[in-house]
Formats: structure tokens, C-alpha cells, sequence
């Protein structure tokens, strides 16, 4: 056999195990996503909206690489090396430190290295360790002690509490933390966490909350944020609302078909009539270009990966690599929630984007990386004779 030929069998070997259902469906949600991304950034100079384009393409590719790659790695045998790990998340992101840089919001949430022309969201990144290293610790606890012990609550807890805390030390981006707090949630709650520590826990989490709003402990626009979303009308100095404002009015205004792709009098108007178009209020292009039936697509495509990842939790040969599934499908429901929930100004502002549909290299390649982790899964689930033929 020659090497041309070797290499085309294990390429062919690479493809047959991946789960294309899953992989298609990630790809309708990039072509979407950049149809949308072009229209939204459609305002901007064409050099910038070209680079744009090619930053979200170019990710998707690399991305799509990723998902092959990483559909052929076994994630319990990656997890052995636990500490390796562990450190390179907290390392990564304690880089921000010293090659972080602020994207205007005050978040100095990308890595931007002398040289390279891109920047890199690190707690991306480090969201695919966190999320096998909190389900091979969940499921030694599962396997090994009764899950309404303390301890099974206290050390994935902490693994939980440790990276929000360390995001916002190093990085001020609360959204990108509570992500992983929820992640943490949907997979303690798979694993059998009795129901009264969730009790505990979001009592004692609100009760800390709300005596730190009382005694004017948390940031203000925290505080902002939060309340303008049960009282519309409650705007102060620094315009808190005003996006979402509107986003609703673009949202509103696309009527059941919307006004069209290029058409959306919010989405190709000046750079203040639209904020975050490209990345936090990319629903709202949406809703505004292509209407309510737009608007039911993207979430019906978000509900097929969800589906899909749980129903590849089911199939799982192990604890491990299902709740690595309900990590990643908890991921997805969270940011889709909140980030549509944003833009119908029922949620707070938080610059969560919408899974593969808005703007982001880092967010696209994890995404797709994340895919693929949950692809191996389920092509470990088949017998060894199957999946070698």
C-alpha cells in the first residue's frame, strides 16, 4: 500500500467514526451564522467587514478540523493526566494578566500576544478541560460515594467556584464564569446530587447576593443590569437598557417573514442603532431580517445540538463521558437562554453569544472542538467490530 494511500485510509477512518448528524447540524448553524454575521457588519468598511467574515470562516474551518480530531480521542484516558491540566487552565487564563486586552466593555477577557494578528478568549479554551475534568471528578463520586455526601458536593463545587472566581480575577467577565457554574449544575444534577444541596445552594447563593446589593458591595452596573430588567423604565446615566432597547425594537419590527437580508432598517443602519450586532444581539438581526420564521429556525437548530448531546449521554459507555455530554449540552441551553432571553429584554446583559451563530473565532473552534468531543463519545458507544468497518 503506498503512503498516499495509507493516509487516505485513515482519513476515511477519521470521517467514518465522527457523527456527521451532528456535525451537519453544526454547519447549517455556521452558514447561518455567517450569512447573518455579513449582514450585520454590512455598515462597517468593507476591509473590516471582509476581515470579519474571513475571522468567523477561518474558525469554522479550523473548528471543523478540531471536531475530527478530537471525535478520535478518548477523553477517560486524556483525563489521567487530571493535573497537567488543571494547571494549564488556571496558567492560560491567569495570562490575562500580563497579554490580556479590553474589548471596550472593561473585560479584558482576550489574550492578544506581540505578533499574532488575532486574540484568543482563553476561558473558551479552557472550557473543554474544565468540562472532562468536573465529569471525571463527578463521576469517581458517583462510582465511588453516595452523591448526597458532602464531600460529593464540596470538591466539584469548589473546582466549580475556583474557576468563576479565577475568570473574574484575572478577567472581570462574570458571564464567561457563571457559564461554568451552570455547567457545573446540569452535570451535579445528572450525577445524582441530592435535590436539598440545589435547595441549599441557591438559597444561601441568593441570600449572599441580595446583602451584597443591600450594603452596595457589587459593581453597580451589576446591580443595573439586573434591575432594568423588571422595571423598563429604570434608566440611569450610562444609558443601562439602551441595548436591549433596542435590540427589542429591531427584534419587534421584522414581523412574521422580516424585512429582509441586507433590508433591516436597525441592522444596516449607523454603528448606534444596533449595538453587539455581530456577537450579543445576533438574534436580532435575525428577528429583524428574516422574521419570526428566521427567529424559530435558529432555535430550532440550537434545540437539535441540544438534543443531540443528550441523547449521546444516554448511549455513553460510562458515567464520565455522559455527564461530559450533559456539560456541554447544559452549556448550550444556558447561553442560548440568556442570550435570546437578552434580546427579548427578559434577561440581563451578561455578553453571552448565541452558539454557532454569533461572531467569535475562540467561541466557533471551541464550539466545534466541543462537537467533536461528543462525537467520540458516541462512536465509542458502537462495538470495536463495528467501528472498524
Amino acid at each position: 500500500m503506498t503512503i498516499f494511500k495509507r493516509m487516505l485510509q485513515s482519513v476515511q477512518d477519521i470521517v467514518r467514526r465522527a457523527d456527521m448528524k451532528l456535525l451537519g447540524l453544526c454547519i447549517v448553524c455556521t452558514a447561518l451564522g455567517l450569512v447573518l454575521i455579513t449582514s450585520a457588519t454590512n455598515y462597517l468598511a468593507p476591509s473590516t467587514q471582509l476581515r470579519r467574515i474571513i475571522t468567523q470562516g477561518g474558525g469554522a474551518v479550523i473548528g471543523i478540523g478540531a471536531y475530527f480530531i478530537f471525535s478520535n480521542i478518548d477523553m477517560e484516558h486524556f483525563s489521567e493526566k487530571w493535573h497537567l491540566f488543571f494547571l494549564f487552565g488556571l496558567g492560560f487564563i491567569a495570562l490575562l494578566r500580563f497579554f490580556g486586552v479590553d474589548d471596550g466593555t472593561g473585560n479584558r477577557a482576550w489574550l492578544k500576544f506581540p505578533g499574532i494578528p488575532f486574540s484568543i478568549q482563553p476561558s473558551e479554551v479552557v472550557k473543554l478541560t474544565y468540562t472532562v475534568l468536573l465529569a471525571k471528578q463527578l463521576a469517581w463520586f458517583r462510582e465511588n460515594r453516595r452523591m448526597k455526601g458532602l464531600g460529593s458536593l464540596l470538591f466539584p463545587a469548589a473546582h466549580a467556584g475556583l474557576m468563576f472566581v479565577w475568570i473574574y480575577f484575572f478577567s472581570k467577565d462574570a458571564g464567561s464564569g457563571l457559564v461554568y457554574l451552570v455547567m457545573y449544575a446540569g452535570m451535579a444534577l445528572a450525577a445524582g446530587l441530592a435535590w436539598y444541596w440545589f435547595a441549599l445552594g441557591f438559597g444561601t447563593l441568593g441570600v449572599g447576593v441580595g446583602l451584597l446589593a443591600v450594603f452596595e458591595k457589587l459593581p453597580q452596573y451589576w446591580v443595573d443590569r439586573f434591575h432594568v430588567v423588571f422595571d423598563h423604565s429604570y434608566i440611569n446615566a450610562g444609558d443601562v437598557g439602551w441595548q436591549q432597547r433596542r435590540g427589542l425594537l429591531a427584534l419587534g419590527s421584522g414581523g412574521l417573514f422580516g424585512q429582509g437580508l441586507f433590508q433591516g432598517i436597525q441592522t444596516q443602519g449607523a454603528k448606534g442603532s444596533l449595538p453587539a450586532r455581530q456577537t450579543d444581539f445576533i438574534f436580532c438581526v435575525c428577528g429583524e431580517e428574516l422574521g419570526f420564521v428566521g427567529c424559530l429556525v435558529v432555535i430550532v437548530l440550537e434545540f437539535l445540538l441540544v438534543y443531540r448531546c443528550f441523547q449521546t449521554a444516554r448511549l455513553a459507555k460510562s458515567s464520565m463521558d455522559a455527564l461530559i455530554c450533559i456539560g456541554f449540552g447544559s452549556m448550550l441551553i444556558f447561553q442560548t437562554v440568556e442570550n435570546i432571553g437578552m434580546c427579548l429584554f427578559v434577561m440581563p446583559v451578561i455578553g453571552l453569544t448565541l452558539p454557532f451563530f454569533s461572531y467569535g473565532g475562540s467561541s466557533i473552534v471551541s464550539l466545534y472542538a466541543a462537537m467533536g468531543i461528543i462525537s467520540g463519545v458516541r462512536s465509542r458507544t458502537r462495538p470495536d467490530w463495528l467501528r472498524k468497518t
